[in-house]
């Protein structure tokens, strides 16, 4: 059984994909960060770095005591390690994979966040930083939509855990302000993993701990 420590952000997202699809059974604390509950001092001890997602394996490979783990992309590569799956077992696919992975984790989850903070929750509006941000987004929208040219998924015909890491940062994409018809490989590719009956249950289950506001 895995505890998923969660809130309805894009990287809280990335888990209930790989969970969901996997078909492995776990269980969700909410973690409510407009209500600063990510900063409990329980929560510190599993999420030391006070952000969202964490989980607790409570059967480790080991064999040990449960496990703790922050950091979305290190909770991914743990799953797919711990199962066998959506990452390649060669070594050419397998670095592919965390090539692309690494990518989101360091480029584009950093600048769609600035970028949703400017634009969106900043208390002022800032020309210049919001413009840096929708020009870097739009950047590393089109690295992405070249990348999957010809590709069914980032790292080849698999869906894997770098498309389940990059996938929630694009739901977002008009908050970004960005349009998919300017990027037809990445809407191709959105739209198939958002069919995924997986990523069908994981956004419904977001939807029942956090409603959307009217």
């Amino acid at each position: 059984m895995i505890d998923l420590y969660y809130w309805t952000t894009p990287n809280g997202h990335k888990i209930t994909l790989f969970l969901e699809e996997a078909g492995l059974p776990y269980r969700v604390h909410p973690i409510n960060i407009g209500k600063d509950e990510q900063f409990a001092p329980d929560y510190l001890k599993i999420s030391p770095n006070n952000k969202i997602p964490a989980i607790v394996d409570n059967a480790p490979a080991d064999g040990g005591e449960p496990m703790a783990l922050f950091e979305s992309g290190a909770i991914l590569l743990y799953l797919a390690e711990k199962t066998g799956t959506f990452i390649a077992k060669d070594l050419r696919g397998r670095e592919e994979t965390l090539q692309w992975l690494f990518w989101q984790m360091g480029g584009l989850g950093p600048m769609a966040g600035q970028n949703h903070h400017f634009n969106r929750f900043a208390p002022e509006k800032i020309p210049y930083a919001i413009d840096r941000y929708v020009k870097e987004t739009a950047r590393l929208y089109g690295v992405l939509d070249k990348r999957l040219a010809g590709r069914a998924f980032v790292a080849g015909d698999d869906y894997s855990i770098a498309d389940m890491a990059i996938y929630p940062w694009i739901v977002p994409y008009q908050w970004q302000s960005q349009d998919l018809d300017d990027f037809l490989n990445v809407k191709r590719w959105f739209e198939s993993i958002k069919a995924r009956p997986a990523t069908v249950r994981a956004y419904d289950l977001a939807n029942a701990i956090n409603p959307p506001k009217p």
